[in-house]
């Protein structure tokens, strides 16, 4: 046994516990999510609702920053924003700068949709994090931030902070309107 091996053990049965939190998190969360979509729209499934939250935080935009932003291709994009549409949740417009482009938006349906589940969703977050002991909470907080940071997904932040972390460089809609990735040089990606 190498001096190092302890160390390294502890590590292990540490990356291990927080895996398992981790983990026993997401599942927690999903449920959430999936009672909060349940209670709202039982048409729709998970993956569509998050395509959906993603053209309502940061739309209108080409399916291409939609499939980028879901960590899909863009053909599983085009499907759910098919679906979408079908269910009068999406709209498809062309981009007046570039006829070739389409623009994808959520409908006042849509964003609707999206505002109750969420408003489900975070009372019932809410009620959670309100039986947990003060100074958990503060802990809490401090670990997911550290968490998201570390993954490079969006964070809590306006409109045009979502835009920015997506790499969504410009606004289909008004070409003369730059998005705020369009005065990075390009340097954000679709995941920060």
């Amino acid at each position: 046994m190498t001096p190092y091996e302890p160390a390294y053990q502890a590590l292990d049965r540490e990356a291990e516990e927080l895996s398992a939190a981790v983990m026993a998190a997401c599942r927690l969360f999903v449920a959430i999510s999936a009672r909060a979509l349940a209670s709202t729209a039982d048409s729709l499934t998970l993956p569509q609702l998050r395509a959906l939250v993603v053209l309502d935080t940061c739309g209108p935009v080409k399916l291409v920053a939609l499939a980028a932003a879901l960590g899909v291709n863009p053909s599983t994009a085009l499907r759910m924003v098919g679906r979408l549409e079908g269910l009068g949740l999406a709209d498809r417009r062309t981009n007046p700068g570039n006829r070739r482009e389409v623009a994808l938006s959520p409908t006042p349906a849509g964003h609707e949709l999206v505002t109750r589940v969420l408003a489900h969703r975070r009372a019932e977050i809410r009620g959670l994090v309100q039986r947990l002991p003060t100074e958990d909470r503060a802990a809490l907080v401090s670990a997911l931030h550290a968490l998201t940071t570390a993954a490079g997904e969006t964070g809590v932040g306006p409109y045009d902070t979502a835009r920015a972390v997506h790499g969504i460089a410009d606004t289909p809609l008004d070409p003369a309107r730059p998005g705020p990735a369009a005065t990075d040089g390009g340097r954000a990606g679709p995941h920060g």
